[in-house]
């Protein structure tokens, strides 16, 4: 059943277009991930749909009592409200009833002696048992406590920023709602609340819309991706992986498009050279066709953020921990923490909200001062801190100021050097933006730019303090690249796991009473070391039960067959001759002009040799590892 139709949705700000022309439906088993770069408008997408927000044009339509439930990035809260009462603030009746039960309940305890609040009291008591509301509020708690939320009477007013946002987040899950609007709902939950939202969601009874730029959550819970790409809108089917493959696909056939068109234009800009005049209705045509090719304007640019590793030189004293132990009140944060960074180290930080990892990074940054223990810095150390909140920015003033404040040049990895300008514009963030002032760029552009000034800085030790939160998934992707390259240390705090698996080859855990473990590999590899030991050994028993050799026979060394022998020295001209024969289909393409069966049968030749160079490169990886495998035996025996 459809929940709601869109139609020729167009939003702008100002001459910023956001999305224009946009059509498509939302049916009650969707599962909607929406991405997009950081300021194509997801976030405005978001509101529009919930109806917070009019459009410059087009409708949205809901389907007869269809209800909606949203969640908007920062969510504005009552702050003299309780955390329960806020939970339930504008929903349906019965959420109404708890939370005129909560008042009530708050006002006897404030004033025990007075009978007519009393007896209000057992009023709003009675109709709590009569509509069943006892389960509505305990599911609401439930859901709070795994939010990480168990002070249900505490004012909203003394809670931070991502304690209110879990306070709505539980407020969207418990209202009943058709089709469920979240904006960001990963940003200030730890790793497992992360895991406990991703189950809860998947199983969710109604639709689902959402923005999110953690790719493991877009993988699990959502079976349609929907693309804000230069305003227009793109419909996937599948999670993220399959989002990535038709992509890629459609991004080919565009640029395929492209080719022919840009062939085309060249021939007919030859006729028109040639002297050719409008003398008759056909010759007409075909200087309007040629103007109308003239027009076209292909827009092909993937807009990926590219950063070259620059960073100042690092000498061999990094940073030493020693001893460090951090109190706040009664609690220990961090007990008897030691560690030496390392050059080239990529350390994840993970632990639940509130557990100190950020205080564990303030304290290696300098920023804040450890009770006990030693902290010592090289001297050639230049740390570049990215923190969770970026709030101290002039908003008045303009992006290129903000970033040459840091440096009017960076030096980058092959010892050329790049204007702030450019930059700039490798961020994004082109000629007509860096002149709008700070205000006017979204949440997800101000970090971009906040990440941007960071690395204009050359530092050769990176702290990063939840770098996912608000940035897009490309420029998390190519964020990622650049750490690969990143000639110092980075020590990183994060909720991604994604990011962690990719970024990563240590991690630290705080576990409770301000224990840190250190543990070898990403986050993946920590899970399976977390195993609790029933389910390990149940997983042992199952990986014995289904294994079709026995152990012994596994260690046995693997040699060639006399086949493979041959096969391996021979793939590597086989391989070429494939990719030359790809290449001159490629080419026949780009000159079949409009011949529609001649490219028909070129592009089904097309597939056939791609396929087949994909078989030969996977059998060319497995003989390698096999070649590499077999030489390494011989060299230990």
């Amino acid at each position: 059943m459809n929940l709601l139709s869109i139609e020729n949705l167009a939003k702008s700000y100002g001459e910023r277009v956001l999305f224009t022309n946009v059509s498509f439906g939302v049916d009650e088993d969707d599962k909607i991930g929406l991405i997009g770069v950081n300021g194509t408008g997801k976030s405005t997408f978001l509101k529009v749909i919930a109806g917070l927000e009019p459009a410059d044009g087009g409708k949205v339509t809901r389907g007869s009592g269809v209800r909606v439930g949203y969640l908007p990035q920062n969510p504005a809260l009552d702050a003299g409200s309780t955390v329960l009462a806020q939970v339930f603030i504008g929903s349906t009746p019965v959420m109404r009833l708890i939370r005129e039960y909560e008042q009530a309940l708050e006002a006897v305890n404030t004033h025990p002696g007075d009978p007519e609040r009393q007896k209000t009291l057992i009023a709003l008591s009675q109709q709590m048992d009569a509509q069943n509301a006892w389960q509505v509020e305990s599911d609401a708690k439930a859901i709070l406590t795994k939010l990480g939320i168990s002070d249900f009477a505490a004012n909203v007013g003394t809670l931070s920023g991502g304690q209110r946002k879990r306070v709505a987040l539980a407020s969207a899950l418990v209202n009943p709602a058709d089709l469920l609007i979240l904006d960001e709902p990963t940003n200030h939950i730890d790793n497992d609340m992360v895991a406990w939202l991703e189950q809860y969601l998947h199983a969710y009874k109604g639709a689902l819309l959402m923005v999110t730029h953690d790719r493991y959550f877009l993988d699990r819970v959502v079976n349609r991706i929907v693309e804000i790409d230069k305003g227009q809108l793109y419909t996937y089917g599948g999670n993220y992986s399959d989002f990535v493959e038709k992509k890629a696909e459609r991004e080919e056939l565009q640029a395929s498009s492209e080719r022919k068109r840009q062939n085309l234009y060249r021939n007919e800009l030859a006729w028109i050279r040639r002297g050719a005049r409008a003398r008759t209705t056909k010759q007409k045509a075909r200087i309007d066709r040629f103007e109308q090719l003239s027009a076209q304007k292909a827009d092909l640019g993937t807009n990926k953020l590219e950063i070259e590793a620059g960073a100042s030189r690092l000498g061999r004293k990094i940073i030493e921990l020693e001893n460090i132990q951090q109190m706040f009140g009664d609690r220990v944060f961090i007990r008897d923490f030691s560690y030496t960074v390392l050059r080239d180290d990529r350390v994840g930080i993970v632990g639940p909200n509130g557990s100190g990892k950020s205080t564990l990074l303030n304290i290696i940054a300098g920023r804040l001062a450890a009770d006990s223990g030693i902290v010592e810095v090289g001297q050639t150390v230049k740390i570049g801190y990215f923190s969770q909140e970026s709030s101290d920015m002039d908003e008045g003033l303009r992006v290129i100021d903000y970033i040459k404040e840091e440096a009017n040049f960076i030096t980058v990895g092959d010892g050329g050097t790049i204007s702030a300008s450019q930059m700039l514009e490798l961020f994004l963030f082109p000629p007509n933006v860096q002149w709008m002032p700070i205000a006017k760029l979204s949440g997800g552009e101000r970090r971009r730019l906040y990440l941007l000034r960071i690395l204009m800085g050359a530092p050769n030790v990176l702290l990063l303090d939840e770098p996912t939160n608000d940035l897009d998934i490309q420029t998390l992707t190519i964020l990622e690249d650049y750490l690969d390259d990143f000639p110092g240390a980075v020590v990183v705090v994060s909720h991604d796991r994604y990011f962690l698996d990719r970024v990563t080859d240590k991690i630290f855990a705080f576990e409770g009473d301000g224990n840190i473990r250190q543990y070898t590999g990403g986050y993946s590899d920590f899970l399976d070391k977390c195993t609790p030991p029933e389910n390990e050994a149940s997983q042992k028993r199952s990986d014995k039960d289904t294994k079709p050799y026995a152990p012994e026979e596994a260690k046995r060394p693997r040699r060639f067959t006399f086949n493979e022998q041959r096969e391996y020295e021979q793939i590597d001209e086989v391989i070429a001759g494939v990719e030359r024969q790809l290449n001159a289909v490629v080419a026949q393409i780009d000159a079949a002009g409009s011949d529609f069966e001649q490219l028909q049968r070129l592009v089904a030749d097309q597939k056939e040799l791609e396929g087949k160079l994909d078989e030969l490169l996977e059998r060319w990886t497995y003989l390698n590892e096999l070649a590499e495998e077999i030489s390494k035996n011989s060299r230990t025996r």
